[in-house]
This record gives structure tokens, C-alpha cells and sequence, in this order.
């Protein structure tokens, strides 16, 4: 994964989920989260979505969250892909979110660090259980002394 430059703060995201329960990404302040953008169509995203549900596991849940994005279709689609993953799935319906977020295409990862800056950015697929992205990842998370 990327550095962001600037490290900007990260965009607004308000979506629903897959009951139809609206989600602010600002309720996650204070945590590392990974915020991916995919699509059951696109094959990148399907062959990485597993690593999703496997990095979330190596760090603990009060400090890292995973956030899947999933962009153009309907929560029936995205079950019967990925089941009921151990992570939101938020449902971007009209694109209108990854417009303002820099998303270049499909799959586009960026993780946003515990000040709600965009940290770093990843785009096509990843195994996001990589030992170098974990340890990207354990970066973040570290104290920072002032």
C-alpha cells in the first residue's frame, strides 16, 4: 500500500448496510480502518475479499475496523456472494460515495489512520493478511509521542 499525500482527512461516508442501518464511518474515530470499495463483478475483488475478513482478525476490534463498500448493487447480490461477513458491508448504490473519496477504479483500498486521515491507499487487489500490509497497518495503530 501507498502513502496518501497530504494525508488528508478522509471524505464523508454515510452509507446503509446490509439490514438497511445507516452507517457513519465517523463513528469509527479513534480507529484504524480499512475502507474497501468492490463490486461481486469484478474479479480482483472477489479473489481478495477473503484477506478482509482475515486481517480484521489479527488486530483487536477496539482499535481496527474493516469497512467494505460495496458499489452499484443490491445487498441480495452481496449476500449471495460474501454470505455475512464479520464486518460491515456498506451499500453504495448510485456511486455517489466513491465519487468523493480518491477511487481510481475497482478494488480500491484506503485505509484511514485514528485522526480520520486518509493514511494510505491501495488500488487492485491485495492479499490484506500480507505480512508487509500488516505491518503497515501495526504502524498506524502505534502510539504516536508528541
Amino acid at each position: 500500500m501507498s502513502p496518501v499525500a497530504g494525508v488528508p482527512p478522509a471524505p464523508t461516508l454515510v452509507l446503509p448496510d446490509m439490514d438497511d442501518k445507516t452507517i457513519d464511518l465517523a463513528r469509527y474515530r479513534g480507529k484504524v480502518v480499512l475502507v474497501n470499495f468492490w463490486a461481486t463483478w469484478c474479479p480482483p475483488c472477489r479473489k481478495e475479499f477473503p484477506s478482509l475478513g482475515r486481517v480484521r482478525k489479527l488486530f483487536k476490534p477496539t482499535e481496527f475496523e474493516v469497512v467494505a463498500v460495496n458499489v452499484g448493487e443490491d445487498p441480495e447480490t452481496v449476500f449471495s456472494f460474501a454470505g455475512a461477513p464479520d464486518f460491515p458491508v456498506l451499500f453504495d448504490r448510485d456511486s455517489q460515495a466513491m465519487a468523493r473519496w480518491p477511487v481510481k477504479g475497482l478494488p480500491t483500498t484506503l485505509v484511514v489512520d485514528r485522526q480520520g486521515r486518509l493514511a494510505l491507499r491501495a488500488v487492485g487487489g491485495r492479499e490484506f493478511d500480507d505480512p508487509a500490509i500488516v505491518e503497515q497497518l501495526r504502524e498506524l495503530l502505534m502510539p504516536r509521542s508528541t
